[in-house]
């Protein structure tokens, strides 16, 4: 079992940034896939981005250009860099994981809040 701790989130105003951060433990397989999701109230959750263990990046159309997300694969960590966040932008944000053999795990979520 995977366990995953985010941290980062906070209140910013328009035009501002945050980076989250995520740590991975627990049995984790050298491939594996790590990612944000967020859920604003009302809607659905949706991928923000991803990124595999070895691979380019993925990223939702929304925050191409804005958000850069990475890995510390030594370490088990993935970042979200937050540029240019919008009120749009406000949500819970999930840290998830996908293993090389289809288990997956998620975190508590962590509030970002974008506003004057």
């Amino acid at each position: 079992q995977v366990q995953l701790v985010e941290s980062g989130g906070g209140l910013v105003q328009p035009g501002g940034s945050l980076r989250l951060s995520c740590a991975a433990s627990g049995s984790i397989s050298s491939s594996n896939v790590m990612g944000w999701y967020r859920q604003a109230p009302g809607k659905e959750r949706e991928l923000v981005a991803s990124i595999a263990s070895v691979g380019s990046a993925n990223y939702v159309d929304s925050v191409k250009g804005r958000f850069t997300i990475s890995r510390d694969n030594a370490k088990n960590l993935v970042f979200l860099q937050m540029n240019s966040l919008k009120p749009e932008d406000t949500a819970v944000y999930y840290c998830h994981i996908r293993l090389f053999w289809g288990a997956t795990s998620w975190g508590q979520g962590t509030q970002v809040t974008v506003s004057s």
